[in-house]
């Protein structure tokens, strides 16, 4: 018999974020750097939680440098090779600011191994589109056996109860939560799987908090609002996209159009651009869920970067949150028909 599972699940467009009385007086009096210990891992990472998308876009060296000056996390795309790592390392990159992505594909583990022989990092990205293959769970347990102080993260999932397979048995300290919100992802359109990421957050946040996990929420950002709204509803960390993405810093050639208009291109992960320029095709048995986009080009990535910071410290200043560790504890959504009034949204620059 099908199942309709009752009560509304959100998406950050629903909600809108309630203000309360606030002692803070000023944006410079908020702190949005954070510490982190972990439930398997014996580091500690300090820094401000947001995390570059791990697409061969945004999850760059080039990205790195500009977002390890915020002390800002990249996690790096998984099509590096070891002679790319060499180089990296030459330029010294903080071990703390970076991960290392990988699938989980035969030969994942032994990369992994010369990866790091050849370059220093903390942190290891398990990435695959579907969390909840049973290889997954496997596959974390043997990465935990083989680097066993690094931080693991691993997904995408949406739902509790994989959240917590992950963290108790797969041996993960942080599991990526988000099928389907990401701009040029349409796992959504072509499976109909997927969770609003309000509604993911808040479950996944409350399953892992509860067994001494973290989460990153990854997708569904649109604006410094939605990332609120993100460590709002419990994210440990934030992982960005498309809104990191159509920058100087991104890889590609600016494209400029009839009109005047400039842009960047930028395409998902499962796109059949990304996979024939990875694996040289798309394989017969699967179907693209990801688009290729032109992103209006941006400028400096930096100006991308100090505009979300500074929306996120507003936020903290209208709910008096002077850490970002007290967003989630400070935090009332209320309900929204509307958030914009977008009368003139056609007309603006």
């Amino acid at each position: 018999m099908n199942k309709i599972e009752s009560g509304d699940k959100l998406d950050f467009n629903n909600v809108l974020i309630r203000p309360k009385r606030s002692t803070l007086n000023s944006r410079r009096e908020v702190d949005l750097t954070r510490e982190f210990k972990f439930k398997y891992s014996s580091q500690i990472w300090n820094g401000i939680p947001i995390i570059a998308a791990n697409m061969d876009s945004t999850g760059t060296f080039e990205v790195y440098k500009c977002l390890s000056t915020f002390s800002i996390v990249t996690a790096l795309h998984k099509f590096y090779t070891i002679e790319d790592y060499v180089q990296f390392n030459e330029t010294k990159p903080d071990p703390n600011l970076f991960m290392i992505s990988t699938g989980i594909n035969d030969d994942a583990i032994s990369k992994l191994k010369a990866v790091f022989q050849v370059i220093q990092c903390n942190w290891i990205c398990i990435d695959i589109a579907n969390g909840y293959i049973s290889r997954l769970v496997e596959f974390c347990q043997e990465v935990r056996k083989e680097f066993p102080d690094k931080i693991i993260v691993a997904g995408n999932v949406v739902t509790r109860e994989i959240v917590e397979e992950l963290i108790l048995n797969g041996k993960v300290d942080i599991v990526k939560v988000g099928i389907g919100p990401g701009s040029a992802c349409t796992t959504r359109l072509k499976t109909g799987v997927g969770m609003p990421q309000l509604s993911a957050v808040l479950e996944c946040s409350d399953a892992a908090h509860g067994v001494g996990g973290h989460i990153i929420s990854d997708g569904g950002i649109t604006c410094p609002g939605d990332m609120a709204k993100a460590f709002g509803g419990g994210a440990d960390f934030v992982m960005v996209g498309g809104r990191f993405a159509g920058h100087d810093e991104n890889p590609g050639e600016i494209v400029e159009e009839a009109n005047g208009k400039q842009y960047k291109m930028f395409h998902g992960m499962s796109s059949d651009k990304a996979q024939k320029t990875h694996y040289g095709k798309m394989n017969a048995y699967r179907a693209s869920e990801g688009r290729v986009l032109k992103i209006p080009y941006k400028g400096s990535l930096y100006d991308t970067v100090n505009d979300y910071l500074g929306g996120l410290r507003s936020t903290c200043t209208y709910i008096n949150a002077a850490k970002m560790k007290n967003m989630a504890k400070c935090t009332t959504f209320i309900r929204v028909s509307q958030q914009v009034n977008d009368l003139f949204a056609s007309s603006s620059s």
